[in-house]
């Protein structure tokens, strides 16, 4: 279906007679959107960093320990968890193999020695460094068609989705 058809199969917003179908319909084809929008940049992405033999949960985990405040204490698995949305079933064969490269280890907990946090290691801050390249061409590639007011719109929509999906 062309982008006019489909604007037009799609109900006016401001249409408040809409039926229940017709919001089923809409709601619909934003998640499975959102579906495929997912799959293609986890696709993309992976091609955007395959200098790095690298998969884009490997990038997230990356990113998360860079930040400011992780980069001086790490994180703890369950603060990972959070952070990203995921499960521990997910998260820990990443974490596996990016200790095995060297790129993130397991330290003792100063405040709790019973509890370890993930901190990047010197390899893995400088990969991450030399990622953010290639993932700043990607981000730019991927979002060139929308103006910098629709980045933000879009941002904040899925993060009150996010919020959403959360107290669900």
């Amino acid at each position: 279906m062309t982008d006019s058809l489909l604007k037009e199969a799609l109900p006016h917003p401001a249409d408040s007679s809409l039926s229940n179908q017709a919001r089923f319909d809409v709601a619909n084809r934003v998640f499975f959107r959102l579906y495929q929008c997912t799959n293609l940049m986890h696709k993309v992405g992976a091609r955007f960093i395959g200098d790095f033999n690298s998969t884009t949960q490997q990038w997230a985990v990356l990113g998360a320990l860079a930040r400011p405040n992780p980069k001086q204490r790490g994180m703890t698995v369950k603060e990972l968890i959070a952070f990203l949305l995921v499960s521990r079933q997910n998260l820990t064969p990443v974490l596996d193999r990016l200790e095995a490269r060297g790129w993130v280890e397991r330290v003792k907990d100063a405040e709790d020695g019973r509890s370890r946090r993930i901190v990047l290691t010197p390899t893995g801050s400088q990969t991450w460094s030399e990622m953010q390249i290639v993932i700043a061409n990607f981000y730019g590639e991927a979002l060139d068609e929308l103006s910098m007011e629709e980045q933000v719109v879009l941002y904040r929509l899925l993060d009150r989705l996010t919020s959403r999906l959360n107290s669900l």
